[in-house]
């Protein structure tokens, strides 16, 4: 092996089970937290922004003699005058983080990010750089993320673990298909996992005829509006039931009532600019917590008899499987300089979601979202292979 690539860690905050545990976790103690098969990466420095009682981050700098740092900068430059990492991990997910008036949990992405920026700037330097999920849950700092690694030539990767998920089965769209409808199944959280389930289903269209274009609007549709929307047609049961079908659930035939009886049950209605419109669902009272998690995708091809549809399996417990895809997308990040994947996929949702937790605000009304008009090209980095992991048992 070459010798690993050292990386600064930014994270909101480390404790059993955060995401910070589930990625830079894999980094230091192995894929399967056993020593043995790990990334081409070495941890040499953390910013923790919030320590709660039940904090790892020390024992661990203590474990893996890496620095714990006051400062952003400090991480970036281990306390010396220029950027002495070749990466940088950002983890703005868990900790106590204020919410906003229409409900977006307001993590400091940004914060992280700007201050990784200034760092690279002042010391003429820029290396590649990740960060967890959604860029930011409000447009404007996501664009500006975007916008400023452009400026600093950043190679610069984001988003969820389930695209690179294992799939049961094996689904991958073919190249330049025809998609006529597309449904991604969700539950939980509103914002925090209806950003999964967009991921989930937009690493699937983002592979029809003519790649992506973009998006010129978005609703989202509760309580009776949902099904209204069903009933009309503008968007497709027979993808919606499909995806249905591979989810763990209560009564699959009463999706309807039971999805009713929850008050965080939505539709995200998605108007792609060439012509596709797709839902996001997610099914809260539908959905129960079975095996793999109800993550799921159906779309129809043009010509096809029936649409296609899988599982984004994920994981629970130890070892939460489904991150060692995401943490070795890091690895090639890092060890390239090249992201894996788009990061304008992870802009996109970004800013669908933005539009989301806005048209639920308002009652419902349709978002036209010109600024949303984000070209790219997919690419074919892999999705996890079957089998999944065996589970381990971890000591602390």
């Amino acid at each position: 092996m070459p010798t690993p690539k050292k990386i600064a860690t930014i994270v909101t905050e480390y404790r059993r089970t955060s995401h910070a545990d589930v990625i830079v976790g894999k980094i230091l103690e192995g894929y399967m937290y056993d020593g043995k098969e790990k990334p081409n990466l070495q941890v040499v420095s953390m910013f923790v922004d919030q320590v709660p009682k039940n904090d790892m981050s020390r024992n661990l700098a203590k474990k893996f003699d890496f620095k714990i740092a006051d400062t952003i900068e400090e991480a970036l430059t281990l306390g010396g005058k220029k950027i002495a990492v070749d990466g940088v991990v950002i983890v703005g997910e868990h900790g106590k983080y204020p919410t906003n008036e229409i409900g977006q949990l307001i993590y400091p992405r940004r914060r992280f990010f700007e201050e990784t920026a200034k760092a690279f700037e002042k010391f003429k330097k820029s290396v590649p750089v990740f960060s967890d999920k959604h860029l930011g849950p409000v447009w404007s700092d996501a664009k500006w993320m975007y916008d400023r690694s452009r400026e600093l030539f950043v190679p610069f990767l984001a988003g969820s673990s389930v695209p690179v998920s294992w799939r049961k089965p094996g689904l991958e769209l073919p190249k330049d298909c025809e998609l006529t409808g597309a449904v991604g199944l969700g539950y939980g959280p509103f914002e925090g996992y209806g950003f999964h389930t967009l991921e989930g289903l937009q690493c699937m269209v983002e592979r029809r005829k003519g790649g992506e274009t973009g998006v010129k609007a978005v609703t989202c549709l509760t309580g009776e509006e949902m099904w209204k929307a069903l009933d009309d047609g503008k968007f497709s049961k027979e993808c919606l039931e499909a995806s249905i079908e591979r989810a763990p659930t209560n009564d699959k035939k009463k999706y309807r009532e039971l999805t009713l009886k929850s008050k965080s049950s939505g539709i995200f209605l998605i108007e792609y600019t060439d012509g596709l419109t797709a839902a996001a669902a997610m099914m809260n009272g539908l959905i129960i917590e079975g095996d793999g998690v109800g993550f799921c995708f159906g779309g129809k091809i043009k010509g096809e008899e029936k649409a296609r549809d899988c599982q984004f399996y994920l994981q629970q417990p130890d070892p939460y499987g489904h991150f060692i895809h995401l943490v070795k997308a890091i690895d090639s990040l890092i060890n390239t300089g090249h992201s894996p994947y788009p990061i304008e996929r992870t802009l996109l949702t970004s800013g669908i979601l933005d539009a989301v937790m806005n048209s639920k605000h308002q009652g419902g009304k349709r978002i036209e979202t010109p600024h949303l008009a984000i070209k790219y090209t997919p690419t074919n980095w892999p999705f996890a292979p079957e089998p999944v992991c065996p589970a381990v048992k971890r000591e602390f």
